[in-house]
């Protein structure tokens, strides 16, 4: 299930962004610390170049710590970027984003120019919380629903720093459908984009093989569920997610195991590690590969079909 979408606005802000590019020194990326390689936007690595950038994993204390360490290792193996784990709930975090900026761009400094910085990332990443917080003031707006910021900003912070915000922007098209699935469990996409049992049924299928642990302690259970049914039925016979009949709501449970997920009630839980990014990255490029070489295979056998009816 490869999903797509690109609104009106998202369509414009890739423009805005690429006309402003050319005035920017750094570029910082705010990805899910939970998910940071379905949440990394294939276009800002294609849009900046080749800045520096500080890929900022946010939502850090929802995330499983030591998998969160495997990602700034993985992710600093890339030429010019600095990773750094933070969460809006500890400002004191955020606020040392500026020094990191000040050690990526030092020639900026002893010129006494501002450094010209822009923030990116996908929708209801906490992108705007990060914002209000090193600005010391509320600018930009915000809210659990994705897609909040609709305008490019710039925003001096007076210390050096000026910040253009823009838009939370998603690429046109997620080719790798376990990508999909994990914007949706982290509620980077619109519940009404995809059918929610479906979402928690991926989800359980990957807790029950990742954190068996720590679903049985969550909602009690005696065994371990062997699939993800099972499980989503387990949790609704525990919780009383019942419907008339004593049946199993599996909209009720659903929704329950996702908000209890997205709020950190389930544990410190990350959906994805970069060995399974790598094995997804070569997966994806296989697909693209095979669809890209029918697709020319397809033109060719057109291009024979016109020059043999020129010829007769």
């Amino acid at each position: 299930m490869a999903i797509q979408w690109f609104p009106g606005h998202m369509h414009k802000a890739r423009k805005e962004i690429e006309k402003a590019m050319p005035q920017v020194d750094l570029v910082i990326e705010v990805l899910d610390a939970r998910i940071p390689y379905s949440s990394e936007n294939p276009m800002i690595k294609e849009l900046r170049g080749d800045r520096p950038c500080i890929k900022l994993l946010n939502k850090s204390d929802l995330a499983d710590p030591g998998v969160t360490e495997q990602w700034i290792e993985y992710l600093e193996q890339e030429q010019g970027v600095k990773a750094s784990a933070i969460t809006t709930l500890q400002p004191g975090m955020v606020k040392r984003i500026p020094d990191i900026c000040r050690k990526l761009v030092p020639h900026r400094d002893v010129t006494e120019k501002d450094i010209r910085t822009m923030i990116m990332g996908i929708p209801n990443v906490g992108k705007s919380t990060i914002i209000n917080t090193l600005a010391g003031r509320v600018i930009a707006k915000t809210g659990n629903e994705p897609a909040v910021t609709k305008n490019q900003q710039r925003i001096n912070l007076r210390n050096g720093i000026v910040l253009s915000d823009t838009p939370g922007i998603l690429w046109p098209k997620v080719d790798n459908e376990a990508s999909s699935y994990r914007l949706a469990v982290t509620g980077a996409i619109k519940d009404t984009a995809m059918e929610y049992d479906d979402v928690a049924m991926f989800a359980a299928d990957y807790f029950l093989t990742a954190y068996p642990e720590e679903i049985m302690a969550r909602y009690k259970l005696k065994s371990l569920p062997e699939s993800d049914i099972e499980l989503l039925e387990a949790i609704g016979r525990s919780r009383g997610a019942l419907s008339q009949g004593g049946r199993i709501d599996y909209h009720k449970v659903s929704e329950l195991l996702l908000h209890e997920y997205r709020s950190g009630k389930v544990g410190l839980l990350t959906l994805e590690t970069p060995k399974m990014a790598e094995a997804e990255k070569q997966k994806v490029a296989e697909a693209l590969a095979a669809k890209e070489a029918i697709k020319q295979e397809k033109l060719a056998q057109e291009k024979l079909k016109h020059s043999g009816k020129r010829h007769s």
